[in-house]
């Protein structure tokens, strides 16, 4: 028979602890400063289709990079995202572009807003009259004037530089400019503006491409502080009316 333990081995563990997912640092701007920026950016930049669909739908930057033609129904409003764009790294060799599979590897279909269906429409047309090619169902949305990928790196730096001019502009007319964000910071607009407008966190959650609403709520729980108390609110009065 196996002799009794005086003690358990098990007391000088540590239990284990959930561990927690912290959310991604974000400066996501009001519905007033985007307005701002893209008011702005319709004039003056020539990456205005760009920065708008960004903002529009949430997308990641390598999705839209990878965007082709032949994944949007400009007639239905649907984007059909299924790849993406990034930089890859091989020792010895440099960086070089790559297009693979979404973050979750889930493609996915976001709806487009009538707005943003006519800013792709006028695109098509503009890239048309610089090559049919560019056109073309398989061909780039959001290219170089030769069809290729443009470089996320360098297109987040872009951003940076629009948005300065931005900024500058507005200041000298005397507007109150938008602050600086990162390129990636469009991506939480959206879902920042669509949590904080009521929308169910499914739908961001589908928009945004997350592998559950539960990386959703995660991100975004600063986003809806008073839900708990509208909840609360909410009950009181069912029960008061009963």
């Amino acid at each position: 028979m196996t002799p009794l333990l005086g003690k358990n081995p098990a007391d000088k563990t540590k239990p284990p602890t959930a561990k927690e997912a912290k959310p991604p640092e974000m400066h996501p701007w009001t519905a007033g400063q985007l307005r701002a920026f893209l008011g702005w950016a319709r004039d003056h930049s020539g990456h205005y289709a760009a920065w708008y669909v960004l903002a529009m739908t949430g997308m990641r930057r390598g999705e839209l990079l990878a965007l082709r033609w032949r994944d949007l129904d400009l007639d239905a409003g649907t984007a059909s995202i299924r790849r993406s764009v990034g930089v890859v790294r091989v020792k010895g060799q440099g960086t070089h572009l790559k297009e693979g599979n979404t973050k979750t590897a889930k493609p996915r279909v976001v709806d487009l807003d009538g707005a943003t269906t006519a800013v792709l429409k006028a695109l098509k047309r503009e890239r048309g009259s610089l090559a049919l090619a560019l056109a073309r169902d398989d061909a780039l949305v959001f290219g170089t004037p030769e069809g290729e990928w443009l470089h996320p790196e360098r297109f987040s730096r872009t951003f940076k530089q629009h948005l300065d001019r931005c900024r500058r502009a507005l200041e000298k007319a005397g507007v109150e400019p938008p602050p600086e964000i990162r390129l990636h910071d469009l991506r939480h607009t959206h879902a920042t503006l669509l949590l904080a407008g009521g929308v169910p966190v499914k739908v961001v959650s589908e928009r945004l491409g997350h592998a559950s609403p539960t990386v959703t709520l995660t991100v975004y729980a600063h986003v809806m502080p008073g839900n708990q108390r509208a909840a609360a609110d909410q009950f009181a009065a069912l029960v008061a009316e009963a």
